[in-house]
């Protein structure tokens, strides 16, 4: 219906932002992630996607390309409706969750609120395929990770949860990581790298 939409922004509330474009005022449901890049009396260019079901139309806003076509995905998931997508969109980036699903991390989706493992497994299963291949970060020089197998960063991240790290931390820190030999040697980067932000 609509591909995106750019104005001025009146109205920023706790999930959903009210913008201006040519006299029209545009209520958009966002993620706390795309709120937090808006700024009251500023211009802002939000992608849209309409959803209407059970005769209740609303309009969702995404800051990115990236977060809406990840937002479409998530709401493909059976018993997952755009309310969860965007939970999960607003303690996850699209980046976070296609990592997630590639490298089978139930434990990055603990901080989404409601949402427990068995869900998150089941996101996991349905969209296993339809993220993209290649691995979401880039690492430290610049260089993209891709190469490493998900099977070696699935067992780094899996090492990291068990010594109470957070799922989502231990999947950001594990995608940056450059390719190794062995998942010892990634677990060891993956401690170096933690330990630098502490």
């Amino acid at each position: 219906m609509y591909a995106y939409i750019k104005g001025n922004v009146d109205y920023i509330g706790i999930d959903r932002a009210v913008i201006e474009a040519v006299g029209v005022g545009y209520e958009l449901i966002c993620s706390k992630r795309t709120l937090d890049t808006l700024r009251v009396g500023s211009e802002a260019k939000l992608y849209t996607h309409f959803h209407l079901a059970q005769d209740v139309a609303a309009l969702y806003g995404f800051a990115s390309e990236d977060e809406r076509a990840m937002f479409r995905k998530l709401i493909t998931v059976s018993r997952i409706g755009p309310k969860v997508a965007i939970s999960v969109l607003s303690a996850m980036s699209a980046e976070d969750v296609a990592f997630a699903v590639l490298t089978d991390n139930a434990a990055a989706f603990d901080g989404v609120p409601g949402m427990g493992r068995k869900t998150a497994a089941r996101v996991i299963l349905e969209l296993k395929g339809k993220v993209d291949g290649g691995m979401p970060a880039a690492a430290a020089d610049g260089t993209a990770s891709a190469s490493v197998s998900p099977e070696m960063r699935s067992e780094v991240i899996a090492a990291l949860v068990s010594l109470g790290y957070d799922g989502a931390s231990a999947g950001r820190v594990v995608s940056s990581l450059p390719e190794c030999e062995r998942t010892e040697d990634m677990l060891r980067l993956a401690l170096r790298e933690i330990a630098k932000k502490l």
